[in-house]
C-alpha cells in the first residue's frame, strides 16, 4: 500500500475538518454566551450570534483546514505536510476569530448575571 492511499488521506481530511469545526465551536461558545443570555432581564439579548455567526464560524472551521489540506497536497504531495498545514490553518483561523469577532459583552466589569 502506498503512502498516498485515498483511504488514509480521506480519513485525515475528515478528522481535520471535525477538529476545525469543534475548535470554532469551543472558541465561539464562551464569547457568545452573554448575547444569548442577554444579561439583566434579557435586555441585551442578540440571537443573531446563533443564527448568523455560529453557522459562519462552523463553516469556516470546516473549510479552512480542507483548503489548507488540498493546497498542501497539490504542492508537496505528502500527507504529513498537508496535515501540518491544516493544523497551522486551524491555529491561524482561531487566532483571527478571537481577534476579529467580538460579540457584545457585559456593560462594565462589575456587572454580572443576576442581581
Amino acid at each position: 500500500m502506498s503512502e498516498n492511499t485515498p483511504g488514509r488521506t480521506t480519513g485525515a481530511r475528515y478528522l481535520l475538518t471535525g477538529l476545525g469545526t469543534a475548535t470554532g465551536l469551543v472558541v465561539w461558545a464562551p464569547r457568545a454566551v452573554f448575547s444569548i443570555d442577554g444579561g439583566f432581564e434579557g435586555h441585551a439579548r442578540d440571537l443573531s450570534v446563533i443564527f448568523v455567526d455560529l453557522p459562519l464560524i462552523l463553516l469556516g472551521g470546516a473549510l479552512i483546514p480542507l483548503v489548507a489540506w488540498s493546497t498542501a497536497m497539490r504542492q508537496v504531495r505528502r500527507p504529513w505536510a498537508a496535515a501540518l498545514a491544516a493544523l497551522a490553518a486551524i491555529a491561524l483561523g482561531t487566532w483571527g476569530l478571537t481577534e476579529w469577532w467580538t460579540p457584545r459583552q457585559h456593560p462594565d466589569p462589575g456587572y454580572g448575571p443576576g442581581i
